[in-house]
């Protein structure tokens, strides 16, 4: 039935602070009707230029970049915006610290927020609300209030997806008439509680005839799935369901449009009855923290890189994955649409449209008269796409990667963990980081990560399995793993490195050095996941024991891994254990003195800060 637009409220989502510079400011909104945005800033001359996206009859995604007539804005202090809408200013008393919001354009970074893995349907609480009671509580002040807000990936999870979020995805898509798309080649059942937990079954799969005879699946007749995810029952698939899941991951209003409780399904089994039920429970307690999520939105400049779950578990984890992809269109199809929300929710502001918006015309005349999308075309130009990774151009610069589209593939065996980055982005990343006093590096997973998992990954691999424990760290890749320590050791990059990464769902602090280096530096590995995901706590208490006993400092195992040439030390927490490895749901606050690194704490969902020492009289070298 067509939603009564007079029903629905104009702001669906926003204003969300994105790029935001000396010359320009980017504003991300999305409307249920045709948006009419003007944004003053208190003390500023501004014009805006607005720029939009029509996703479904009642949908548009749009940005408005705010310029200064003359001059620039002044960095490094709160700027007051108002945005009037129609001729009417916006009622934002609820997206406000105190009069109207206060965005901060960063020059000198002295404070930012960083974290990744926001799971809204795990039972901890979402550590956003956390940041934003911090912002609150420091806004005036200009050492300690955050200037950035850094998501290094999983923003959303499309592979892990709650059989209540899959109801309410599809009734929102068609409460806003989202726009559907005409290629799909896959047969899924009629009815939606058919689908709900069983959507693996009809995902793509090389049957086991087709694969390797020297392979034991194939003598087993064991089928591969292209998509490896665990939890892949309720997996996103249209482009449809991709847009409505971002805008209740991060609308509080889209919630109230569907009604939760109202939710239900009637045919599950028991086990999947009491799945839903604490889904259930757990999506409400992530609703009643948007509001304060979108507070935080409005206020600090948020910028985001993919990692896996934004587009499916494992992605381009193998040359072989990439190619079981390739050869099914079904799976292509499923692939490009978790990019395309991708590029249209995170990837547009990261930028502020610069080279990102190049794509904005091919794929709105991929509309057809029907309003459905006919996205072939489009698909070619989406993945001949080579700019995801970006630079701000702060003090610390900061050097955001991209390490899931220009894979370093393994020519000689397509079942080995590709490099996260090829030879030629590599040297890219070397460029920008020549001649720089410091640098705030994002890369979603951990360069320097816990040796005893990285082991245990490496015994999966060597069993022809790297699928199963998700060999995604950079000391996986011979090649890649070189030249990126090359880089460190280089007498012309940064003195310190300060490396932001999540993916794991535990948070570390690691210091690194390098044993022969040419030039005196510090790297510092600082890890932060999930914003709202956890670790299972005992099994990590487990493997923080072995990685001690077997990689101490005078153990021989040290020397069969690739970084033998850095030495690298553990700096513990102040929890309970003095714990170097941390699981809770936590978004991590970086603080810095003149580029470098000064403190490093989380931001505790539950309300509590855990701190790591930085000293070099209380870690642990190995």
């Amino acid at each position: 039935m067509p939603a009564n637009r007079s029903a629905l409220p104009y702001v669906l989502l926003g204003p969300m602070v994105r790029r935001a510079e000396p010359t320009q400011i980017c504003l991300q909104f999305v409307t249920t009707d045709l948006p009419e945005f003007e944004v003053a800033v208190e003390g500023v001359e501004v014009s805006s230029q607005l720029s939009e996206i029509r996703l479904g009859t009642y949908l548009y995604l749009c940005f408005v970049l705010v310029t200064p007539k003359t001059g620039r804005f002044e960095c490094d202090t709160n700027l007051s915006y108002r945005v009037k809408a129609g001729g009417q200013w916006l009622d934002m008393s609820s997206l406000s610290y105190s009069d109207a919001p206060q965005l901060l354009i960063p020059n000198t970074l002295r404070s930012v927020l960083h974290g990744s893995c926001r799971n809204p349907h795990h039972h901890s609480r979402d550590s956003l609300a956390s940041a934003d009671d911090y912002l609150n509580q420091t806004l005036d002040d200009s050492a300690k209030r955050p200037a950035l807000l850094l998501m290094s990936g999983d923003q959303i999870y499309a592979d892990d997806v709650a059989g209540p979020m899959l109801l309410a995805v599809h009734k929102l898509i068609s409460l806003l008439e989202i726009y559907s798309e005409d290629n799909l080649t896959l047969s899924l059942p009629e009815s939606l509680e058919q689908q709900l937990y069983q959507r693996h079954h009809w995902l793509p799969k090389t049957p086991w005839q087709a694969r390797s005879k020297w392979s034991i699946s194939h003598w087993l007749k064991k089928d591969e799935a292209h998509f490896s995810s665990v939890k892949a029952g309720n997996h996103l698939i249209t482009l449809e369901e991709f847009i409505a899941c971002y805008l209740l991951n991060f609308s509080y209003q889209a919630w109230q449009l569907v009604d939760l409780s109202q939710l239900h399904a009637q045919s599950l089994s028991h086990p999947q009855a009491l799945e839903f039920a604490a889904d259930k429970r757990a999506l409400e307690g992530f609703i009643e923290t948007l509001p304060a999520a979108q507070r935080l939105f409005a206020n600090v400049s948020t910028l985001m890189m993919f990692d896996d779950h934004d587009v499916t578990d494992d992605w381009n984890l193998t040359a072989r994955w990439e190619q079981n992809i390739a050869n099914s269109p079904a799976s292509r199809r499923i692939i490009a649409n978790g990019l395309i929300a991708y590029w249209l929710f995170q990837g547009l502001g990261n930028d502020a449209l610069s080279a990102s918006g190049k794509l904005i015309d091919g794929f709105t005349q991929s509309l057809t008269a029907h309003n459905t999308w006919a996205l072939t075309s489009f698909d070619k130009a989406l993945h001949r796409f080579t700019q995801w990774h970006y630079c701000l151009e702060t003090q610390p610069k900061v050097v955001v990667l991209d390490t899931r589209t220009h894979r370093w593939r393994n020519e000689q065996d397509f079942n080995e963990p590709s490099g996260l980055m090829d030879w030629e982005t590599l040297m890219e990343l070397q460029e920008q980081m020549l001649e720089q006093e410091s640098v705030l590096l994002v890369s979603p997973a951990p360069v320097f990560g816990v040796k005893a998992i990285e082991t245990i990954q490496a015994v999966f691999n060597a069993c022809g399995q790297p699928l199963v424990v998700d060999v995604e760290n950079w000391m996986a890749h011979e090649g890649a793993a070189k030249k990126l320590i090359d880089i460190f050791k280089r007498e012309d990059t940064p003195s310190e490195t300060i490396i932001l990464s999540g993916d794991v769902h535990y948070s570390f602090c690691f210091s690194v050095a390098a044993r022969f280096g040419r030039h005196d530096n510090r790297i510092w590995q600082l890890t932060s996941s999930g914003i709202k995901n956890e670790f299972p706590k005992r099994l990590l208490h487990i493997l923080e024991k072995l990685d001690t006993w077997l990689f101490a400092p005078w153990s021989p195992f040290n020397l069969f891994t690739k970084r033998w040439q850095l030495s690298v030390r553990k700096h513990h927490s102040d929890s309970p254990g003095k714990r170097y490895l941390v699981s809770a749901s936590a978004i991590s606050l970086v603080e810095l003195e003149q580029g470098r690194l000064s403190r490093y704490r989380l931001l505790r969902g539950d309300g509590q800060m855990t701190e790591f020492s930085l000293s070099e009289h209380d870690d642990t070298p190995s």
